[in-house]
């Protein structure tokens, strides 16, 4: 009521727009928890939430108990030949975890599971196919049977979704989960399907390629490959035409060398130097360092903590940015001064050892140039307004732009040659290894994309169109979605859906199709550089002042759309993506 009253009072208009979001956003929220319901409405919306909750709860325990039912004992090395020691190792160690205490990698036993790292590590290099096949019939079929069946739990799931929706008076579910995104439900289809026609007919050439190459060595299955053939075939593939080994190029990424080159294009895009500001500000551990951003005239405007390694007895796995604190003029302790931002980075590499830096895949190089992304969205926000300042208030669906267009520049050369230099010679990366890392980012793109918009597709298709309790059923979405997704056909008995937790247990219901649109807008904000002359240096550093002064300025005080194409000059296109990604030319019909 209180932010209706601001909305409606005579000075509204006198509010500025960070404020004005501030307060619409405010009450779209309030309405889509359903505090403008009648007392009947809201006290059925309630029960709806909290079965949803229960059910969604449910539905995670039955994919970890599938998951977990699943124990494949393997005696004989000759079963799992192909697969590299770290995998072997892991599967001694689930043997031991299982009882046989006497397991080592070499000879076995051995216990093959559904995790990720057990299912791919088969998937990818087990030579066995009838393995394969086993494993990977077990993995999508978890959670479809028996009483982990979680077949029943999506149906009312997505009944209860349906009427929460109509409740709060919108057309479908996925109406509710777009209200507070960038895109809408026509905008993201028509997304999805550009990129679909565009990715259909390299997928079809990357399969026959696949099949061509296992035919070369000889693979009685050539002639049919199938769902359990093409990750071990595409390895081997890959292997043969980039053979990269991503261990073997540590040497080249030593962590100083990476943060120097991050930090010297922070200061030719941005005009910001970053300073190691190490006793300025207490430390949860020796490991993790302080630095100030300033502006070119010395002053500072922000401030972040960076831990970068690997803890596992006290840190989770992963990498994130979170803020510490935001921005604020409010909250600033004179209330007109600034509060400055505060951010930190957390990564999870391995630490140095002895007089040995801390040595990166190129994987992890990536992985901080994206946390940074996120970190300078936060901390070179020019939003004086604590709720919309750096990510706060950015729409979901947006909030990616920043990181993964910091991406971008991994590949770019004179970047990515300013980092790769071995950490005891000086050597350069070398043009032929460069030129490898370039062409294995596109391996496989169409494939890859396809596989991305099945989930998308399905995801949007259940919580716009679908009805359930009528004669089509969740299976049947997904097999019409799959025969213009699928290069392969759909396996008859998938029931992926059961174990799909993005959507029915996480927050990714009628959103993971946020997944391309934060890809599409960070490959067009990097072709604003391309456009401009990435070997221009004066023209990089006005078009990195342009993407400052708007996507990394404005926040969450304006809308997402506005912002980009204040720096875009137009509204995203998918063409930058697709280039990007070898997609191009687009066929005419799929």
């Amino acid at each position: 009521n209180a932010f209706k009253s601001i909305k409606e009072s005579n000075d509204w208009n006198d509010l500025s727009e960070a404020r004005k979001r501030i307060v619409e956003k405010s009450i779209k929220e309030a309405v889509l928890e359903g505090v403008s319901l009648d007392d009947e409405k809201r006290e059925r919306f309630n029960e709806i939430v909290q079965e949803l909750k229960r059910l969604s709860e449910k539905f995670s325990e039955n994919v970890l108990d599938a998951t977990k039912k699943f124990e494949r004992l393997v005696t004989d090395k000759k079963e799992i030949e192909g697969l590299p020691a770290t995998a072997l190792g892991l599967a001694a160690q689930t043997a031991i975890s299982k009882g046989h205490e006497n397991a080592t990698p070499e000879n076995g036993p051995w216990i093959i599971t559904l995790d990720a790292p057990s299912y791919l590590s088969v998937m990818k290099y087990c030579q066995n196919r009838s393995l394969r096949e086993e494993v990977f019939r077990a993995f999508v079929t978890r959670a479809s049977s028996d009483d982990l069946d979680n077949t029943e739990i999506i149906n009312q799931i997505l009944k209860l979704r349906l009427e929460k929706a109509q409740l709060l008076g919108y057309n479908n579910y996925a109406e509710v989960s777009m209200a507070m995104k960038m895109a809408n439900v026509d905008k993201a289809q028509e997304l999805i399907e550009k990129l679909r026609v565009a990715a259909w007919g390299p997928a079809k050439k990357e399969v026959e390629e696949i099949k061509i190459f296992s035919k070369k060595q000889g693979a009685p299955e050539a002639g049919n490959l199938t769902h359990w053939d093409i990750s071990f075939w595409s390895e081997r593939l890959r292997e043969s035409k980039y053979d990269i080994n991503e261990e073997e190029l540590r040497p080249y990424f030593s962590l100083p060398k990476v943060m120097d080159g991050l930090f010297s294009l922070a200061n030719m895009l941005f005009g910001i130097s970053v300073e190691p500001a190490d006793g300025l500000a207490p430390v949860w551990h020796n490991d993790v360092q302080f630095y100030c951003l300033k502006d070119p005239n010395g002053t500072p405007v922000a401030y972040f903590y960076f831990d970068p390694y690997s803890r596992p007895s006290e840190k989770r796995g992963g990498a994130w940015m979170n803020e510490v604190v935001s921005r604020s003029r409010l909250l600033s302790r004179d209330n007109s001064s600034l509060r400055l931002p505060i951010a930190h980075v957390i990564c999870n590499q391995m630490p140095p050892v002895g007089d040995k830096p801390s040595l990166m895949t190129f994987r992890e190089v990536e992985t901080v140039f994206h946390e940074f992304g996120h970190a300078l969205q936060h901390m070179l926000t020019k939003q004086d307004e604590g709720l919309v300042a750096g990510i706060r208030g950015v729409e979901w669906d947006a909030v990616e732009l920043p990181s993964q267009f910091m991406e971008n520049w991994c590949y770019h050369r004179d970047t990515l040659m300013s980092i790769a230099k071995h950490y005891e010679t000086g050597e350069n990366l070398s043009e032929d290894v460069y030129q490898k890392l370039l062409a294995a980012k596109t391996f496989l793109s169409g494939w890859s994309t396809l596989r991305q918009i099945r989930f998308a597709t399905v995801d949007l298709e259940l919580h716009s169109s679908f009805i359930p309790d009528r004669s089509e059923t969740i299976y049947d979405v997904d097999q019409r979605v799959c025969s213009k997704t699928q290069v392969i056909p759909l396996f008859p008995v998938d029931r992926f859906l059961c174990s799909f937790s993005h959507i029915f247990a996480g927050g990714y219901a009628a959103g993971y199709y946020s997944y391309m649109w934060a890809e599409v807008l960070s490959a067009d904000a990097f072709s604003a550089f391309e456009d401009a002359g990435l070997n221009d240096e004066e023209a990089v550093r006005e078009t990195g002042k342009r993407f400052r002064d708007t996507v990394l300025a404005l926040g969450g005080g304006k809308a997402p759309i506005e912002v980009f194409v204040e720096f875009r000059g137009r509204e995203p296109s998918p063409e930058a993506l697709l280039r990007h990604n070898g997609l191009l030319p687009v066929p005419a019909s799929a």
